[in-house]
């Protein structure tokens, strides 16, 4: 079957071979229950969990880090901060060459450097290498998230794509918990370093999993790079409306999730919980309820409506944060399971609608949409970790509701506008 594409070259910053046809039909793409579907699903799951494995292998580890190197909070927070501000500044970039090698070819090279680096970060000298470190590997997963996104569109039926894309941000779940749980208690038991290598090793696996399983592209058409082309395209998607809402809206969740989870175990570790490393590690399983919002995405939005779903996100989160900041042990856990749902099903919401209301250029408007979210997460964890040194907990949980002001005042203004237009509309009939 001769490859083809959904996008047209005027806009993708590349040129399309002519012969491609214009449309795809049905039986071109992957739908649920055929094997494709499922090697596919499989595939990006595990480089979902490799993917948040990796990036945020640091952040259940700050304490020890901390008191290793003699650093403070906000310092320590930097070998997460530089993996996500490098992924951000390098997702756009690395999406705009998947267009001329290929979402499968770039996913397996920027999986397998991380991989490398992974294995070579337990080594760090100091702060300093181990903060540069990670931001080569964040610079180099920064080839997965956008191209896996482009990938989904081009490959899944439009109707699946929200479950989709549901099951690639339930990877990235279990793969933020499974990580921190891991290094929690390797950590306890052997040392930071030890912890580090572990989650290395756990990418390996998967990076054998996701190049053994993903299936070839059957919708893709390889273009010629055109910077002009390409420049063009990124406009168009920064002149968007909608999808500059959604990217603020991926942005601001970010930036409440990164704050919690990088402050959320110098808390637990501190007074009145005085948690053990291993069990502070153990307390990120609530990722499984990430998983479970996540991939529910696609039924919330099929029932509310997409802002709907948004609305329902940003409750369940702010009811989280405002338990977090009870003493009782109970009380936190259950606020970051709340925290956990919100998030992810926020994420899962609006990253699949980048892939929807992208016409063309999809690549370049999900790296867009990664951009953000990623500087989101870096913001978070940096200022987060700066709040609760200034002020403790409190700080960070009203830095996190600021954040989820900043989602619903999106959200609301997406509202009032999509109300103009169809006032608009009607007047015109």
């Amino acid at each position: 079957m001769p490859s083809v594409s959904t996008e047209a070259p005027v806009t993708t910053g590349a040129s399309a071979a002519p012969s491609a046809p214009d449309r795809l039909t049905p039986g071109d793409q992957l739908a649920p229950g055929g094997p494709g579907y499922r090697r596919m699903s499989l595939a990006l799951f595990a480089a979902g969990i490799a993917t948040f494995a990796l990036l945020y292998s640091t952040q259940a580890l700050l304490p020890a880090i901390s008191t290793d190197f003699g650093v403070t909070a906000g310092q320590a927070s930097w070998t997460v901060s530089a993996a996500t501000g490098a992924l951000a500044l390098f997702v756009l970039p690395l999406s705009a060459l998947s267009e001329r090698f290929g979402r499968r070819t770039l996913m397996t090279a920027s999986l397998a450097v991380a991989v490398v680096v992974g294995l070579l970060v337990p080594f760090a000298p100091n702060l300093e290498w181990l903060v540069a470190l990670r931001a080569v590997q964040g610079a180099a997963l920064a080839g997965l998230p956008a191209s896996a996104m482009a990938f989904l569109a081009e490959e899944v039926r439009p109707k699946a794509l929200v479950a989709a894309i549901g099951l690639f941000v339930a990877g990235n779940s279990i793969g933020g918990m499974s990580g921190r749980i891991l290094t929690g208690w390797v950590a306890q038991a052997w040392g930071w370093r030890a912890a580090l290598a572990a989650v290395g090793l756990l990418a390996v696996a998967c990076a054998m999993i996701f190049r053994a399983m993903l299936p070839r592209a059957r919708n893709f058409t390889s273009r010629t790079l055109s910077p002009r082309a390409l420049a063009k395209t990124i406009w168009g998607h920064l002149s968007d409306p909608l999808l500059l809402r959604l990217y603020a809206i991926g942005g601001l969740f970010m930036t409440v999730f990164g704050a919690v989870y990088t402050v959320i175990g110098y808390r637990l570790v501190a007074e009145p919980f005085n948690l053990p490393q291993g069990v502070v590690g153990s307390v990120f399983v609530v990722y499984l309820v990430g998983t479970v919002s996540s991939a529910a995405a696609g039924r919330l939005v099929g029932r509310l409506g997409r802002r709907g779903a948004l609305y329902l996100a940003v409750g369940t989160t702010t009811a989280g944060l405002l338990l977090s900041l009870s003493d009782a042990l109970a009380a936190v856990l259950l606020g970051l399971v709340l925290i956990t749902a919100g998030f992810f099903a926020g994420h899962a919401v609006a990253s699949s609608s980048v892939s929807r209301t992208a016409k063309s250029g999809r690549a370049q408007a999900s790296a867009l949409y990664q951009s953000s979210y990623y500087l989101g997460s870096s913001a978070g964890g940096t200022l987060g970790a700066i709040a609760f040194h200034a002020g403790g907990w409190a700080a960070t949980v009203s830095l996190g509701l600021l954040a989820v002001l900043g989602v619903v005042s999106v959200t609301l203004y997406g509202s009032r506008c999509a109300r103009v237009e169809r006032r608009r509309v009607l007047a015109g009939h």
